[in-house]
Parts: structure tokens; sequence; C-alpha cells
């Protein structure tokens, strides 16, 4: 049982207002009977809308991470478990612990360890040392790089940002995008050099090549909790966000993702992504998330036991106890299931075992969610040239 006298304070600074994690993470404490707070970047976030949020509290316009949790801190008046749901928190969280610690119940992280994971450069770099699978990658300085990498990987292959969270807002940019056609390249050198640029060979996959795992691990780097689950969509397609996934029982991703933890010497919550390779019966690791999956209510056992409520339960000095797993549970991301699969969608709703935003019990996020859907299509439709 969750330790209801220790609050939780949910953190995230980056623009996204249909961040469905943050709202998960929102209802599973609140449910349990957590008090929660929200230390997000905007007002018209569906999630801050939910019956479960005790209080929404502001970035200040310097957006010191350090100096706003301190504020929040002092506001709630209790010590909290802090859950940072991207990566420009997850790493000031870690690389800050010691001033923040007085204030937090925080896995005991060490502190350069979510940088150098969240980079993408850096993790490319760690699996050929450690000698994990992953997609050959380049990182692009200009046009012949880029014209030497196409030429070598073919088409399509997959551009990534490797510091994602140093996208300029509005720029329009993806972390991860499939570059299909030659001239979709030239787009995106003009962003260098502010950013680095890697090109990786894409790899080929079956309807059912992609996986990801969710864990969270003790102060032994230890998992106490974690699954596999397989994405059945994304947006956009192939290299984009699980809007359909389930849970599948993987011994072999589990295993390389918890040998990986332990190696690392990692604590706290992640979110692996892999792709198997079934020419070669093989599975490359593609991104390293160093903080809680958006999609972590997947795996949610028969008791009511998620990553969530695991984490909360060891920071908060509690025992976490497994339910029976939910092998075949389902998950949906309603507003880009839709525009993945359209009509396929609908009906795979109907045998969904948990939404990103429908809740009987908490609908006004769905409601608002919907609101701002249609807001940001009718904005995109005045803006486009006839």
């Amino acid at each position: 049982m969750l330790d209801f006298t220790v609050p939780a304070l949910v953190l995230r600074i980056d623009d996204n207002i249909f961040h469905h994690g943050t709202l998960g993470v929102i209802r599973s404490l609140g449910r349990a009977g957590v008090e929660v707070h929200g230390l997000i970047d905007s007002r018209y976030t569906p999630a801050s809308r939910s019956r479960y949020l005790a209080r929404t509290h502001t970035w200040p316009r310097d957006r010191d991470t350090v100096r706003a949790l301190k504020q929040v801190a002092d506001s709630i008046g209790r010590r909290s478990v802090l859950f940072a749901m991207d990566d420009a928190t997850a790493i000031a969280v870690a690389e800050h612990a010691a001033d923040l610690r007085p204030y937090y119940l925080l896995p005991d992280q060490p502190p350069g360890l979510p940088r150098a994971l969240a980079d993408k450069h850096r993790l490319a770099r760690l699996c050929s040392t450690l000698g994990i699978t992953q997609p050959e990658t380049r990182v692009i300085t200009g046009e012949r790089d880029a014209a030497t990498a196409v030429a070598d990987f073919g088409l399509p292959l997959v551009a990534k940002w490797a510091r994602p969270w140093l996208l300029p807002t509005g720029s329009g940019l993806r972390t991860t995008s499939l570059v299909r056609q030659a001239k979709h390249v030239a787009p995106l050198l003009r962003h260098l050099p502010d950013n680095d640029l890697l090109f990786q060979r894409f790899v080929p996959g079956g309807p059912h090549s992609d996986w990801f795992f969710h864990g969270y691990f003790d102060e032994n780097s230890r998992c106490l909790y974690g699954g596999t689950g397989r994405k059945e969509r994304s947006y956009p397609k192939g290299a984009g966000l699980t809007t359909y996934g389930r849970w599948l029982p993987n011994p072999v991703i589990e295993g390389t993702a918890r040998d990986l933890a332990s190696t690392l010497g990692y604590r706290g919550v992640l979110d692996i992504d892999f792709r198997h390779d079934p020419a070669a019966d093989t599975y490359h690791l593609l991104d390293f998330n160093p903080r809680l999956g958006a999609q972590f209510r997947l795996f949610t056992d028969r008791s009511g036991l998620d990553l969530a409520r695991a984490a909360h339960l060891h920071l908060s000095g509690r025992a976490t106890v497994r339910g029976r797993a939910g092998h075949g549970r389902t998950y949906v991301v309603e507003n880009y299931d839709l525009l993945t699969a359209g009509p396929t969608c609908l009906r795979a709703l109907c045998s969904t075992d948990e939404f990103a935003w429908l809740s009987s019990d908490d609908l006004r996020p769905f409601v608002a969610m919907g609101g701002q859907t249609m807001k940001r299509g009718l904005d995109r439709l005045t803006r486009s040239p006839r």
C-alpha cells in the first residue's frame, strides 16, 4: 500500500501539451490516494484538468529547474517523490540531486548518467563499447557526410538529433524521422551545427518488430518492476511514439535491459526501445530514455501496480509486491492512433484495456484533449496555402 503522507510532483518542461504520460502518473497515484502536484510547462495541457491533480505550479520565467523545484517544495511543505517526464528535467534532476535531496525523494542515480544515455551520439558509442547491437550510426556535419551516408546506407534511413532536449521550440523538427527521399536531407542540414545530426542505417523489420522495455531499478540496480511491450502501431509510422501497444513476454529484451542497467549502475525508471531484425534474428537497441516512458500504464499488473506506483513505494520506504503480470494487456493513445490507423483505430477501441485519455472517472482531460486537437487542426488549415 502506498504511503499517503508522501506527496508526488510531476515535472515537465517541454511544451508538448499532449504528453499522455504526465496524465498517467497523475491518475495512477491520485487514484491511490497520493497528493499529486504538477510543475508542467503549459496551463493548456489537458493533464492539468485532471480531478486527481491537487495543484498545478508554474515555471518561473528563467526556467531555472533547481530554483523552481525548491519553490514548489516550500509550497508543498513535505518531501515529495519527484517524477521527471522529459529528458531535460531528468538530466537536471540527476545533475543537481545533491541540492534537491533535502526536498525530494530521489533515486541515487550517477549524476552524469542520464545525460550520457539521452544523448543519442554518446549512446551509440556506449553500445559499441559494451558490444550491444545497434544500427550503424554516422555523425553528419555537412553535405559531404550526408551524401556518403545516403550512398552507404541507402534509403530509407533514420535521422536523429543527438540531443533532442535542445531542439528549439516551434522549429517543427522531430527527434527521430524516417528519411525516404534524398530531397528530405537538405532541410535537416540547415539546422547544423546547433545540434549533432545522426544518420542511422534503417533496420527493416516485420509487422511485429518494434519492442520496448520499461523498468524501475533500486539502489543496487536490481529491477523491482518491469515489463516488455510490443509496439503494434506508432506515430509517425516506423519512427515514432507508441500509439497502440501490447504487453508481451520477451526474455531476450528483458535480459538485455536488466544486464545493461546493472552494468551502468542505473537507478530509477527507464524506457528502452528495440527493433528486431528478422534476417539476422537480432534485437537492435534504438533509444534509451532515462525517465518514465509515456505508455508506462500498459504495464499495470492484476493488483494495480505500475511503474509510477513502484517508484513511489520504493522511494517512500515501502515494499514493492508484484501481482500477476498482465500479458496481452493493450494500451492506446487515441489522438495519435487515429492519425496512424484511421478507422482501424475505432475497431481497436472496442477491445483496448486502457486508454491514454478517456476514463469514466476523469473525463475532463479527454474533453480538453479533443478541444486542443481540433484547435490545432484548424490552426494548421488556416495557415496552409490554398
